[in-house]
């Protein structure tokens, strides 16, 4: 393990035009607390080096309060969106089409005051959607600048994989990232009907095709911190989805190593998802500037394979 000053560090995703910090930004929690609130956030992650933000059409206001703020720092060029579209429907009716897929991203367009989008993902999977069709939908809006860059949300890696042979076989453009869930915290069950979490043999998957990994609930929604434990059972989806004697093991040793490195158990629960092996663009999503610089803490800190792997089995 080691520690290494500055702010966080960058890497490229093939497509996209600048490379992106390591360390992404979620924009849910933005449309939690006032305008002038969320672009204090927003500043505070910039000022760290932070460019890149985890933005999607399911997200309420995010698009907006997001696109605000760039054209008022007047900052679009230096920064990543990653944006997402086709969520299903309230009702859970799937909308992984064409028409639904074009309709998403010209709102989102509007909403954040872009002409394109830097790295698209499509929010959910329907396995009943030729992957195929889904390829040639999104390098249509390639082809026509809508898009710089695409993936794929809480896709399996078996998905992924039909997708990219597709796009091999036919000269297109291919799927560059994938977003499950992946964090030290192994997620019990799907905090919402369509979620995916990234198992060992997804992972190594990600590795041997190089890649990268944006991975959502990176610090497990906050099962690292204070507010929760075995004995606080308040929030039924936490119990739900996290709580488990693996787990909160996990959870302890991550406090141990935190202690002798004067940082928190998130912090360390972070840099073991940025020390993985293969590329990863954790998304945090901190609701106040204390939360965003203890996450940012995670950018100095390198665990070696050694560590990672006690983090998750002692």
């Amino acid at each position: 393990m080691h520690q290494s000053p500055g702010l966080v560090s960058r890497a490229a995703i093939s497509g996209v035009p600048r490379p992106l910090s390591r360390i992404v930004l979620g924009t849910l929690p933005l449309t939690e607390v006032s305008r002038s609130s969320a672009f204090n956030l927003l500043d505070a992650y910039a000022a760290l080096g932070g460019n890149a933000f985890d933005t999607g059409r399911h997200y309420g206001d995010a698009e907006e309060i997001l696109g605000a703020w760039l054209r008022e720092r007047r900052n679009r060029e230096a920064m990543v969106i990653i944006g997402k579209g086709a969520h299903p429907d309230s009702g859970g009716r799937s909308r992984l089409s064409a028409v639904e897929i074009g309709r998403d991203l010209e709102s989102s367009r509007e909403l954040l005051g872009v002409e394109s989008i830097d790295l698209y993902l499509l929010h959910r999977d329907d396995p009943s959607v030729p992957a195929g069709k889904i390829v040639e939908c999104l390098n249509e809006h390639h082809r026509l600048g809508r898009i710089h860059a695409f993936g794929g949300s809480n896709w399996s890696t078996a998905r992924l994989a039909e997708a990219n042979s597709y796009a091999a076989g036919h000269g297109l453009e291919p799927f560059v990232a994938g977003s499950p869930n992946f964090s030290l915290a192994v997620m019990l069950q799907p905090p919402w009907t369509g979620c995916i979490s990234a198992t060992p043999e997804d992972r190594a998957w990600y590795g041997a095709q190089r890649l990268p990994l944006v991975a959502w609930s990176a610090q497990a929604q906050g099962f690292f911190t204070d507010r929760y434990g075995p004995h606080r059972r308040e929030n039924a989806n936490m119990v739900r989805c996290w709580y488990s004697e693996a787990n909160f093991a996990r959870r302890a040793r991550a406090k141990v190593l935190g202690e002798q490195l004067g940082v928190s158990a998130t912090a360390i629960a972070l840099a073991y998802v940025l020390s993985q092996p293969f590329l990863t663009f954790p998304v945090i999503g901190p609701r106040s500037i204390m939360e965003l610089r203890d996450s940012m803490a995670a950018a100095r800190i390198h665990l070696t394979p050694r560590e990672t792997n006690w983090l998750e089995t002692a």
